[in-house]
């Protein structure tokens, strides 16, 4: 029995999924099925049960959850102590990462660090930036890959690792989408798609309209930015989202202004950092010089 087994019962209790587990711990399926067969084994119990296309945890899934948790953390507490004294990198690292980096930027480049360091566990919370930024400042997570805040905060440390353009969005019969050379002023006429306001992404888009003293209609507001993806091609409002989402339910809105947003980590110089961490800095700052 080893980590890697409690760490896919855990991600499958958390997700309620098999294949959400898998993508969170950047493992296949068989790989997580097989992992919590070997819990179950180990405890001669039956965890999960078939529930239509999905999994149901059993009772004893959920009384042998928060004493997996509690075990892991101690665990991983002394991991993290030994690892300054061990020269090689090992131990579990906490990190966390937004949705959209998470999926579309992230994973290759996590692929190759754990089979680098196959004795790191990771341990990846998917939150917004915003959350991420202050768990760092808090310690609760070693280090965050993230939407960079408009203001850096001085007590952090920052990397620029991607330059995210947005871009203006619509799906292909929203009545703007065949306008030329359209104007804020337009788009303020008909309801808008964005983030929460207090989002990075958010705020750099109101900061365009607010260069001309206008403020989007905004119908609903939606943190998960494949959400708004959704809500826009099917016609609900126009939106600004990350050119890496655009595809053939959307069309680019002909506007002659250039949004960008920088993507990158963050971690806390003045806290204890494990080996893993400083091995993940070194590992993503050397990819970026091949970038």
């Amino acid at each position: 029995m080893n980590l890697a087994a409690f760490e896919a019962f855990v991600k499958v209790m958390e997700t309620g999924s098999i294949s959400l587990a898998a993508d969170l711990l950047f493992i296949t399926q068989p790989a997580v099925t097989k992992r919590i067969h070997n819990v179950e084994s180990y405890f001669n119990v039956r965890l999960f049960e078939s529930a239509g296309r999905g999994i149901q945890p059993t009772q004893v899934a959920h009384s042998l959850l928060p004493q997996v948790k509690t075990w892991l953390n101690e665990l991983g507490s002394i991991q993290h102590t030994l690892s300054h004294e061990h020269e090689s990198v090992q131990g579990l690292l906490k990190l966390g990462t937004s949705h959209h980096i998470g999926l579309h930027h992230l994973p290759q480049y996590l692929k190759h660090y754990v089979q680098q360091y196959p004795q790191v566990i990771l341990d990846v919370k998917f939150v917004d930036s915003e959350q991420a930024h202050e768990h760092v400042l808090a310690g609760d997570l070693e280090i965050a890959f993230l939407t960079l805040p408009p203001k850096l905060d001085e007590r952090l440390n920052y990397i620029s690792l991607w330059e995210d353009p947005l871009i203006f969005v619509a799906a292909p019969f929203h009545p703007l989408a065949t306008v030329k050379q359209l104007s804020l002023e337009q788009l303020i006429t008909y309801p808008s798609l964005l983030p929460a306001a207090k989002t990075y992404t958010s705020q750099i888009t109101l900061a365009e309209f607010e260069k001309q003293n206008l403020r989007p209609k905004v119908s609903m507001t939606n943190n998960p930015l494949e959400s708004i993806r959704m809500l826009a091609a099917i016609g609900l409002g126009w939106s600004v989202l990350p050119q890496t989402l655009l595809n053939d339910e959307l069309v680019r809105l002909d506007l002659d202004i250039e949004l960008k947003r920088t993507l990158g980590m963050v971690w806390h110089p003045n806290r204890s950092q494990s080996k893993a961490n400083q091995a993940l800095i070194r590992f993503m700052q050397s990819q970026q010089s091949y970038a």
